[in-house]
């Protein structure tokens, strides 16, 4: 596996990647993976991708799961690029039809790898904000990991996206007040929790 450490976003300090966790110990804000990319560039390349299954999976090695692990996955990425009409003689415009993924949105793809992680690294029970997209994609690789999965939706979210969450084994929460509200939600929830329990 290429994946080094997890840095924040905002203050820079390096945190374990083999740690249960989404948020900066110091200032709270989002991770990103560091992963060599030297070395991936040794071993990836045009043409031993292009053989690869054409999912999100075949880019592997800079993606954060050990490589005897197998990804939760319900065959997201390889959507097409099309080609549209272009709109002067400057502009060659493609567009990425994210809409074929599993979860009909681009979330399918950050949501398999954050699942598959969650899981190697002993997570039981999967919490979200959600206004839609993500919560759906969440439910859905909750479901195909067999992990318990909770959203936490604003109550003015589109039905239908509920219904969603429901219809594929979600336990979901709504809350009075914007997504801001339903992460906060989540928080407190989480710290009330014994220290045994594992929630990412």
């Amino acid at each position: 596996m290429f994946l080094q450490h997890l840095d924040c976003s905002a203050c820079g300090r390096q945190h374990q990647w083999s740690r249960l966790q989404n948020l900066c110990l110091s200032c709270q804000k989002p991770l990103l993976a560091i992963v060599d990319l030297t070395a991936v560039g040794r071993m990836l390349t045009r043409d031993n991708v292009a053989a690869r299954e054409k999912s999100l999976w075949r880019y592997r090695e800079v993606l954060p799961l050990p490589r005897d692990v197998e990804p939760i996955s319900l065959g997201e990425g390889g959507t097409p690029l099309l080609h549209a009409q272009k709109f002067d003689d400057n502009i060659d415009l493609w567009i990425k039809d994210e809409s074929l993924n599993p979860t009909q949105s681009f979330k399918a793809r950050g949501m398999s790898v954050a699942v598959s992680m969650a899981k190697y690294l002993g997570a039981t029970k999967l919490a979200i904000p959600s206004a839609g997209n993500a919560g759906g994609a969440l439910a859905a690789y909750a479901a195909r990991a067999r992990l318990e999965a909770h959203i936490f939706m604003p109550r003015d979210t589109p039905r239908a996206n509920i219904i969603e969450c429901r219809e594929l084994g979600a336990h979901v929460t709504l809350i009075d007040g914007l997504i801001t509200d339903c992460a906060a939600e989540i928080a407190r929830r989480k710290l009330s929790r014994p220290r045994t329990s594992r929630v990412a």
